[in-house]
């Protein structure tokens, strides 16, 4: 019984190391999804990039150019045909399995910088961790700073999930 609660113990301490180091201290918004299914079957459906338009449903079409990795850019059209926003790749990471982009267009956030990193749980579990943060809302009549950070945040839980349903499949 000692044994059981040593191992527990252990568990949920490193489960919490691994949870404070996928997360950026300077992160505004952190969004976390427990997935029944390997890491590196989740990061095999996050790792594609040119693929959000599958997984969100904020996205309707996506064109990727670039490396697949570090230094591509993709463009992303809302379903409505109207918004677009581009994003840069800034660093990839297979190993540590973990990308990080830039919006650089058509939010109105500057310097909005987000991350996805997939930690292994073992026992084919595994957690998606999103992180964003900006450095200032730029004012403008249409969407206020808590509407944005409510898109960001209903548009990060869509992505979660889906992600999450396409790598348990």
């Amino acid at each position: 019984m000692k044994r059981i609660k040593n191992v527990t113990v252990l568990a949920v301490i490193l489960f919490g190391f691994a949870l404070v180091n996928a997360q950026k201290k300077d992160a505004k918004i952190t969004k976390t999804k427990v997935v029944e299914a390997s890491a590196d079957d989740v990061w095999s459906e996050l790792r594609k990039l040119d693929n959000i338009d599958e997984v969100s449903s904020f996205v309707a079409k996506v064109d990727y150019s670039g490396p697949k990795g570090a230094g591509g850019s993709r463009v992303c059209t809302a379903p409505d045909g109207k918004g677009k926003f581009k994003e840069n790749i800034l660093d990839f990471d297979d190993t540590a399995r973990s990308y990080t982009y830039a919006v650089v267009e058509g939010v109105p956030a500057a310097g909005l910088v987000s991350n996805f990193k997939v930690v292994d749980l073992g026992y084919n579990r595994s957690m998606i961790v999103w992180t964003s943060s900006y450095d200032k809302f730029m004012e403008n009549p249409q969407m206020t700073e808590e509407q944005f950070n409510g898109f960001l945040n209903q548009a990060s839980d869509d992505m979660l999930a889906n992600v999450a349903t396409m790598a348990s499949k």
